[in-house]
């Protein structure tokens, strides 16, 4: 409805810009503009409302792009509204209200572009990244637990993972308030692990995006509203070891065949559950992973995620409970995230997997 209404006012603005022009050119009889306008003038008066409908049409479309039309707009527009204020200024109200909407979208543009430059620069890198066959040979030395789990999704006969692109989709939360809904996109890239993960979520209404970003050996959780005002901003040590777990979770989940990278220990704890220690850049994290008879990884689980909360390690899981086929690979359907705390636990995401998509060779 808000959006509805904000297209209304642009194109009832927009036009009102018109009446200048046909007064410079004696097209009609305009008494609400009482100054003269000359041709010139009426020219620009064409060439704002046209901008106003240019801009409108991109924002209906979501074009990223619409906020620089809409800007440049308010700009002619509040010039010519200064010039004939005596019969425009009531012009001021609905430009300001453009604007406004206009900054803040450029402020979310910009936030993700930052994400998208990341990006493009990892996949420059990844480019000459080796992405032979699997074979049987490359599972031998895995718990038999894990060989079933990757003979189940699909990788043998299937080239190597240098990177991967996911989407996902579902319902997140803060403990004590109600779910909201998100959306991301993330690449992981696995020759020098990165992981850059971009959330939209809604809000009470209003865009709020997230950026993850796990990379040249440090991480950051960077949350703001409209990608301007920050609600949370985590860097150090305790954001690179949960990223550093995140990331060892997502190859569990999303991409099996990296499973057989030599930075991972395994120790055997029985047929259906194994424990392993993931090491990158000095620094190791543990998790337990359980499968079914069938072979399907079932959950994560780790003791070295801290909750941004209040700070403390809590133990953190990941159970999925469905599967489904995903660009010729079983892969999981459908998962939570959930805190152990000490008075229960707390589910605080719900999380559907859209799509996933391996050695990924340009920015989507």
């Amino acid at each position: 409805m808000a959006k509805i209404g904000f297209i209304a006012i642009i194109v009832i603005h927009g036009l009102i810009h018109l009446l200048g022009f046909l007064k410079a050119f004696q097209l009609a009889k305009i008494n609400e503009l009482t100054q003269s306008i000359s041709r010139p003038l009426g020219i620009l008066w064409l060439m704002t409302a046209l901008l106003f409908v240019a801009a409108v049409i991109a924002f209906a479309f979501k074009n990223d792009y619409w906020w620089a039309i809409g800007l440049a707009a308010v700009l002619l527009s509040q010039i010519l509204i200064i010039t004939f204020w005596k019969d425009a200024k009531f012009g001021t109200i609905p430009n300001l209200l453009i604007l406004i909407v206009a900054l803040l979208n450029m402020g979310s543009f910009l936030f993700e572009r930052g994400y998208r430059l990341d990006v493009q620069s990892s996949l420059q890198r990844s480019q000459s990244a080796a992405t032979e066959i699997i074979t049987e040979a490359d599972i031998q030395s895995l718990p038999e637990a894990v060989r079933r789990y990757l003979i189940y999704a699909g990788v043998i006969g299937k080239p190597r993972v240098a990177n991967m692109r996911v989407l996902l989709a579902g319902e997140m939360r803060d403990k004590g308030k109600d779910y909201f809904p998100f959306t991301s996109e993330q690449y992981n890239f696995c020759d020098e692990p990165t992981r850059l993960f971009f959330m939209k979520g809604k809000m009470f209404g209003m865009t709020v995006p997230g950026y993850h970003r796990y990379k040249d050996k440090s991480a950051m959780m960077d949350v703001r509203l409209f990608g301007m005002l920050s609600v949370i901003k985590l860097t150090g040590d305790v954001a690179y070891v949960a990223d550093t777990v995140t990331l060892f979770n997502d190859m569990c989940l999303f991409a099996p065949a990296t499973l057989i990278d030599p930075r991972i220990k395994w120790q055997i704890i029985d047929e259906q559950s194994v424990h392993a220690t993931f090491t990158n850049n000095g620094i190791s994290i543990t998790a337990v992973l359980y499968f079914n008879a069938e072979g399907q990884l079932v959950n994560f689980v780790s003791e070295d995620r801290m909750a941004v909360a209040d700070m403390k390690k809590y133990t953190w899981s990941t159970p999925i409970s469905r599967y489904q086929i995903l660009n010729g690979y079983n892969l999981p359907a459908f998962g939570e995230a959930i805190w152990h705390y000490p008075d229960g636990d707390f589910t605080y995401g719900k999380i559907e997997i859209k799509d996933v998509e391996y050695n990924i060779r340009d920015l989507k």
